[in-house]
């Protein structure tokens, strides 16, 4: 479990009555285009988590503050037959994480409220209990340190917390910041940026007490700690080779909770094995273990294993899902321990289902062109998950029948006004036989005939293009656009050959792959071939450099958080296992760089418009990769524009950059592919 805290700074807290859930009403209001603007209207839904009586799912849910230009998270809680629905906090700043005590008495949360309206430095994450019955809520820690995960022991007596040593370099009475001072391999990553030498350690704190006994220590660092069912044992996952920044592996291990208490090893897999889960009978771990064994394993994909917890020795785990060739997570036990659920990604869809433990049958429990996501036990039976649909956002879901039932309707107020994009699948042959999975939004209202079409390409590379709902591509084909996304060789969801097939080779099959879904929808009559256009961010930005340097066929390209001269971004960028063990140091592979920065060093090849996007703060592609490229254009005369938004990470979150983005993204289109006026138009 990861904390919801890092973006947040939490304050305030005020209980609200229950309400009921209602249908939205009829309305004979005339539908619109969904715009840019409709992303300060989206809600977002995370963390659900089940009472122990299994009458209620607590869950976050966040909406943007258009005055404060964020986003703020506060914490409901819906009924297990969706009809009462209770707002239990309502601050400025948001709450986040709540996990609900073992008898249900007690909701706990993250806060970095202060005791104090106007605090002189900014309060730390602490712990808060809310009585359910009703009050104020109360704060229940005061920690030193970063708070990174927490758990309640069965018993409701103790509490797992993961904690970061505190920073001291900006203890000093001025206002200048100490000098950065690194000696780690890894130095740097997004959003933590620099990075020091301050573990992450394990302790146990007694409710009752206010107590913090110290369970870990060293260089190590420490992580996902579950409690056993007898509130004895903690599982846990730590790295303990002699330099874990030069590797990926990570192993489980076992202490008893309590002071002076010694670690033993569970696994000793040389890749990652990670996210343990107790069965309810104590006797094994569900977890999830890495398919490769190297250290380097980003074209890898996890796999659920099974692990018996008795004796001294090592265990062989039991693979479930190694033979099903697709990546599995969110393992957790059915409340009988007989089965394991999990989410399956496959082919642009991502499904629920279970794994019976007595013999590894895989049955799965959902179906259709949707994606789910997250995944918690009901302990009288069931489970909770998150889904969205091509033209419906997140919302919880019930699996408890014959077919996902829906708890919430948070996105019927988002939903009601809009007319979307519909969104079905297609699969294309590239130029070297491979065949590759496609989607395709069709403007809503709009003949399916030589419209202008951007392919817009998801970053990763190891991750999917799935059937839940996509706000980019549904406002750009709400301009009028049909809009694809290309599960390029390097995606996950056709097998781990699939995901492996670009390494050590960037910007070569992917590039045929995009080009073939652009020929197959050409042929079929869908795309003019006289306006195509093309964007992306992340690796979707890395992409779109690629395909513009090699082939002039897109009249528009929106290059997001991209990079072309790949040999600059060794020490750049955070990237430097993958640097490392894909590529192989610089000074004795200068080839292979050259090779894959083709992008750059062959610039006058391009003659796309291009306007490239980059976060000022960014460690993970930093904004220097789309200054490069952007500067190669401008000095070939390429008609070309650079946009940095202030103090954003890899991840824009402002909600005013995000709107700013998709403005920006049509209007760059429109410009070169000759659009008539969109309705988006008329926003602006």
């Amino acid at each position: 479990m990861k904390l919801l805290y890092s973006a947040l700074l939490l304050s305030g807290l005020a209980g609200c009555l229950p309400t009921t859930a209602q249908p939205t009403p009829a309305t004979t209001t005339a539908k619109r285009p969904i715009g840019p603007a409709d992303v300060l209207r989206l809600q977002s839904i995370a963390d659900p988590q089940v009472s122990p009586d299994g009458g209620w799912v607590a869950f976050v849910q966040s909406s943007v503050d258009v005055a404060k230009d964020k986003r703020n998270a506060d914490i409901w809680m819906i009924s297990w037959d969706g009809q009462q629905s209770v707002q239990l906090t309502n601050s400025p700043d948001g709450e986040a994480s709540p996990r609900w005590s073992p008898d249900g008495r007690y909701l706990s949360f993250v806060s970095g409220r202060s005791n104090s309206s106007t605090p002189a430095t900014p309060p730390s994450a602490q712990l808060w209990l809310m009585d359910r019955r009703g009050g104020e809520a109360k704060k229940l820690t005061d920690l030193k340190g970063e708070l990174e995960d927490y758990e309640w022991s069965p018993t409701g007596k103790q509490i797992a917390l993961v904690i970061r040593d505190k920073d001291y370099s900006d203890s000093a009475k001025t206002k200048i910041r100490q000098p950065y001072v690194l000696d780690r391999y890894q130095f740097k990553t997004d959003v933590k940026g620099y990075l020091d030498r301050r573990p992450a350690h394990l302790y146990v704190f007694d409710v009752e007490k206010k107590t913090l006994d110290t369970l870990t220590r060293g260089i190590q660092e420490e992580s996902g700690p579950t409690w056993s069912p007898d509130g004895k044992w903690l599982a846990f996952v730590s790295n303990h080779t002699d330099d874990p920044d030069r590797n990926e592996n990570t192993d489980l291990y076992l202490i008893e909770a309590r002071k002076g208490a010694t670690a033993r090893q569970l696994t000793d897999w040389p890749g990652r094995d990670g996210a343990p889960m107790w069965s309810p009978d104590g006797k094994q771990l569900a977890y999830l273990r890495s398919t490769g064994s190297g250290n380097f394993l980003m074209y890898d994909q996890p796999v659920l294993a099974l692990l018996s917890v008795d004796g001294t020795t090592i265990p062989q785990p039991r693979l479930l899902s190694l033979a099903l060739d697709r990546p599995v997570r969110n393992a957790r036990w059915a409340a009988d321990g007989k089965s394991v659920g999990v989410l399956v990604d496959d082919d642009r869809r991502t499904h629920v289902a279970e794994y019976r433990v007595s013999d590894g049958q895989l049955t799965y429990l959902t179906s259709g062109d949707r994606a789910f996501a997250d995944l918690e036990t009901n302990p009288k039976g069931g489970w909770v998950t998150l889904m969205s649909e091509p033209q419906l956002p997140t919302e919880i879901y019930a699996l408890d029948q014959a077919k996902p039932r829906r708890l919430t309707t948070v996105q019927d107020e988002f939903v009601a006004p809009l007319t979307m994009a519909t969104v079905t699948g297609y699969t294309s042959k590239s130029k070297d036989g491979a065949t590759v999975s496609n989607l395709l939004f069709l403007p809503p209202n709009t003949p399916a005939t030589k419209l202008p079409t951007v392919f817009f390409i998801h970053g990763g590379p190891v991750a999917q293009d799935t059937y839940g709902f996509d706000l980019t591509r549904q406002v750009l084909a709400a301009g009028g656009y049909a809009v694809v996304g290309v599960n390029y060789r390097g995606s996950n969801g056709r097998g781990l050959e699939f995901t492996k097939a670009i390494y050590s080779d960037w910007g070569n099959k992917e590039v045929l792959d995009i080009l073939g879904a652009a020929d197959a929808l050409v042929q079929q009559g869908t795309a003019d071939p006289a306006r195509l256009g093309i964007g992306g961010w992340s690796y979707g930005g890395i992409l779109t450099n690629y395909v513009i340097a090699s082939d002039t066929r897109f009249k528009a390209a929106a290059s997001g958080a991209g990079s072309a001269l790949q040999l600059t971004m060794y020490g750049s960028d955070q990237y430097i296992r993958q640097f490392e063990n894909e590529l192989g140091a610089p000074w004795k592979n200068v080839d292979k760089y050259l090779k894959l920065s083709y992008p750059f060093l062959k610039a006058d090849r391009i003659k796309t418009p291009t306007m490239f996007m980059a976060s000022e703060k960014d460690f993970n592609v930093p904004v220097a990769g789309s200054e490069q490229l952007y500067q190669a254009l401008r000095t070939l005369n390429i008609p070309t524009q650079l946009v940095i938004y202030p103090g954003q990470f890899h991840g824009i979150t402002t909600p005013s950059y995000q709107q700013d983005r998709l403005v920006r993204y049509q209007k760059w289109f429109d410009t070169y592919l000759k659009v008539s006026q969109s309705p988006l138009q008329a926003e602006r």
